[in-house]
């Protein structure tokens, strides 16, 4: 038997063996293996710094937004849905579990395999939209890195640490836009070239600060509202990486990172006005947008986030749109050299500067095209504007659209009263990078449905709040 063998070679080696002795045997675990590197998908084609300039080719043959038949002048705003109001919320389950510790309801919980591919018009125009920002991204981040000199981004606080940084963002985009691309298949927008209103580092962060908030904030609006729900989690995390983005170029700025308690969303429509005007030109095949492209908005007093008291700023924005900052100011009114801690903006985890950019009460001066101008790839957009007579002020932030009245209204430029509100107790609704908007009526709007707010819009900006 087995067993009778093993017990007499036991028997027979504590013979051989009367007084052994254990030694003790110190082992090393293995932490470290390697093996042959796993497949992995291949990255979309990318050029690392494209062409850069002003639009200065032919009349484009096809011009305006990609339209069929349209079936209405508007979207009406119609009553709740009565099924969204029946639920119990009343801690207790209400139906049979369809599996063990799983509640009945949810979306894409049924099992089924997922399909990570756009399901409709509105998925394939809104994920092609987030394409064309992350192409943007990709390039602005390279371009910024390959035209300063180690001297410019030192003298503006930023390291070797930093810059690597800056890159490590640029390799992220090549995945998101690898990632959107694949979902959209064979005529996914490309990357094209593009022309940014920057001459300094300062610049080139604030241009960033600004380009990334309607970035991040362009997806919250429309990410609940895909049909495909796949697509919509795939997106979910790419665009989280670029709130962190956002929030970088507000650390790189001498900004507090996150001012809010709730990041805002917006329409389509509005990520893709704040965004054409700096898109050159694209390639002649390129997938053309659906999104209406509204008129330019000037703020004149933009508050200046490097001015020692940003709120003291006139005519010191680089383009309209993004009214981003030009930096060409003295040394004793720039933060970046301030001898008081409290005014110093140098780039920093965080910072908390005693005198706001702007703040309830202020008068905020603006100025508004006509429609009707050219703007985006090739000039190939024009932008218009379906609203009447301009009559309010729409600061759109956090969960809240808060209107003022344009005052002193004269030739396509007036004034607002920066309101006093908040989204709840303790948490100042209008702070951070904002946007702002020309409008014929206060309608209300909720973050679900803010894009009712559309055939109201004259003219777009990012309002820099703080």
């Amino acid at each position: 038997m087995v067993h009778s063998i093993i017990l007499a070679s036991v028997s027979a080696l504590a013979l051989v063996v009367p007084y052994s002795l254990a030694v003790p045997y110190v082992s090393e675990a293995t932490t470290t293996f390697t093996s042959a590197a796993a497949t992995t998908a291949s990255d979309v084609r990318v050029t690392n710094v494209t062409s850069h300039g002003r639009y200065t080719g032919p009349v484009p043959t096809t011009v305006g937004a990609l339209s069929t038949t349209v079936t209405a002048s508007s979207i009406p705003a119609r009553p709740a849905e009565p099924y969204k109001s029946q639920y119990p919320a009343d801690g207790k389950l209400h139906q049979p579990q369809p599996a063990p510790y799983t509640p009945a309801g949810g979306l894409g919980t049924n099992g089924t395999q997922p399909v990570y591919r756009v399901a409709s018009d509105f998925d394939y125009e809104s994920i092609a939209l987030a394409l064309y920002q992350e192409w943007i991204e990709l390039d602005l981040f390279h371009w910024g890195l390959a035209t300063f000199s180690v001297e410019d981004f030192e003298a503006a606080g930023l390291h070797a640490e930093d810059r690597y940084l800056l890159q490590f963002m640029a390799e992220q985009e090549v995945g998101h836009a690898t990632a959107l691309t694949n979902m959209l298949g064979a005529q996914a927008p490309k990357q094209c070239t593009y022309n940014y209103p920057i001459s300094n580092v300062r610049e080139f962060v604030d241009f960033n600060q600004k380009l990334t908030r309607w970035g991040e904030s362009g997806v919250y609006g429309f990410l609940n509202h895909l049909d495909s729900r796949e697509t919509a989690q795939i997106l979910l995390q790419s665009i989280s990486t670029e709130a962190r983005q956002q929030m970088i170029f507000r650390q790189f700025e001498g900004l507090f990172p996150m001012p809010v308690w709730f990041e805002v969303g917006i329409p389509q429509s509005w990520a893709w006005t704040l965004l054409a005007p700096y898109i050159s030109s694209c390639p002649s095949n390129q997938t053309r947008l659906i999104w209406q492209n509204f008129p330019p908005l000037r703020i004149f007093n933009q508050p200046n986030p490097t001015r020692i008291n940003g709120s003291n700023a006139w005519n010191e924005t680089t383009s309209a749109y993004a009214n981003a900052a030009k930096v060409n100011i003295t040394a004793d009114e720039n933060c970046m050299y301030a001898e008081d801690g409290t005014e110093d903006c140098t780039p920093a985890i965080t910072q908390n500067r005693t005198t706001p950019l702007s703040y309830p009460g202020r008068q905020i001066f603006l100025q508004w095209d006509n429609p009707g101008g050219r703007t985006g790839p090739n000039n190939s957009y024009v932008t218009s504007t379906g609203a009447g007579t301009p009559r309010f002020a729409a600061f759109v932030s956090q969960l809240n659209v808060t209107y003022a009245p344009l005052r002193n209204i004269r030739n396509n430029t007036a004034y607002a009263i920066q309101p006093n509100t908040t989204t709840y107790e303790g948490d100042p609704a209008i702070n951070g990078t904002v946007f702002l908007a020309i409008t014929d009526a206060d309608i209300y709007v909720t973050p679900f449905n803010l894009s009712l707010i559309n055939p109201h819009v004259n003219a777009l900006a990012i309002f820099q709040a703080g």
